[in-house]
């Protein structure tokens, strides 16, 4: 584990032209990159409240519309709709057309197919020995008449005339082609190479050392006045919220604890609890005396109900046809021998 600490990169000491250019470019950065991260500033604030109070609801809202609207629709189509059309066209093509087809190659095809391999066979039998008993002679005859007749002289002509006669043409043109190449390489270096590297050493590096150097303070100026910028929009922030707080928020709740709540609560001790306790009271009241109506109603209804068609039980034993039931054993009724003879 190292435990020596990091080497800081250390910089290279500035010239006199590069302190007397970064002065004046970082306060005319500072000017005007202080109002555009203000803007920015204001306008991320506005984007985020725009965001929680316009557009996440909004979004909600369309999603749940889209889902009404769309999902549902087409997760009903395809459940009801496709996934049955589909089963129902599958068991068709596989009564209409698979069970047909497989019919068709093991009873129709596998038979002709087996013939025809039969007859392949045997056309291949009488070609076999076609080839080993009369093309296979005859090739080599015709080989041999080629190889000694075309291949032999051919080689012996590439041999000793084509091949040195190439090799010569060869040398030559080499020689040819680097006597030319060695020419332009030289003219090419002294009136191009030449005049572009000094162009390059003694112009263009040194501009490109100094459009370096600008730009790179102009980015340096850009990062430390953004960073500047973002502390006073930070700190007009806080003032403009610290002055929004007490010109209207502190009079407000001042306003809400001193005045209004008291008033508040005053107005629910006097006004509010009295009227709330009356009004139970009242319903209290006219709930009881509607029972009371109601009890009342039931109880004549049911008296009426007697007078008019007698007890339940007489009335239904009466609809039937059943005798009349006795009614209960009193002294008076008794049937027993001692109150027959009392009564005697």
């Amino acid at each position: 584990m190292d435990l020596q600490k990091p080497r800081v990169e250390e910089r290279q000491p500035e010239g006199c032209l590069v302190v007397a250019i970064r002065l004046p470019v970082r306060i005319v950065v500072l000017v005007l990159v202080v109002p555009v991260r203000m803007v920015w500033d204001a306008l991320v604030v506005a984007g985020r409240f725009l965001r929680d109070t316009v557009l996440r609801p909004v979004g909600r809202a369309l999603l749940w519309v889209g889902r009404v609207l769309f999902v549902l629709p087409l997760v009903g189509v395809w459940r009801y709709v496709l996934v049955p059309a589909g089963r129902a066209l599958g068991w068709l093509g596989r009564v209409l057309v698979v069970v047909p087809v497989v019919c068709l190659y093991r009873y129709v095809l596998t038979p002709v197919g087996h013939a025809v391999l039969w007859l392949a066979r045997g056309v291949g039998a009488g070609l076999a020995w076609l080839y080993a008993r009369v093309l296979t002679p005859a090739g080599h005859a015709v080989l041999w008449l080629v190889r000694y007749l075309a291949v032999v002289p051919a080689l012996w002509v590439y041999e000793w005339i084509l091949a040195p006669v190439g090799r010569a043409v060869v040398w030559t043109l080499r020689m040819l082609v680097t006597g030319v190449g060695m020419a332009a390489y030289w003219m090419g270096r002294v009136l191009l190479v030449l005049p572009a590297l000094a162009l390059w050493r003694w112009v263009l590096a040194p501009v490109a050392r100094f459009l370096g150097v600008v730009a790179r303070e102009v980015g340096d100026a850009l990062g430390h006045a953004w960073r500047i910028a973002g502390h006073l929009s930070l700190a007009v922030g806080r003032f403009l919220a610290t002055l929004f707080r007490w010109v209207f928020v502190e009079p407000v709740r001042w306003v809400y604890r001193t005045v209004l709540t008291p008033v508040g609560h005053v107005v629910r001790d006097v006004v509010l609890r009295p009227a709330a306790e009356a009004a139970r009271a009242v319903g209290r009241v006219t709930r009881q005396a509607l029972a009371t109506a109601r009890e009342t109603v039931r109880q004549a209804r049911a008296d009426v109900r007697r007078m008019l068609f007698g007890e339940e039980r007489e009335r239904e034993a009466a609809l039937r046809g059943e005798p009349r039931p006795l009614g209960t054993r009193t002294l008076d009724s008794s049937t027993t021998a001692l109150t027959k003879l009392t009564k005697d």
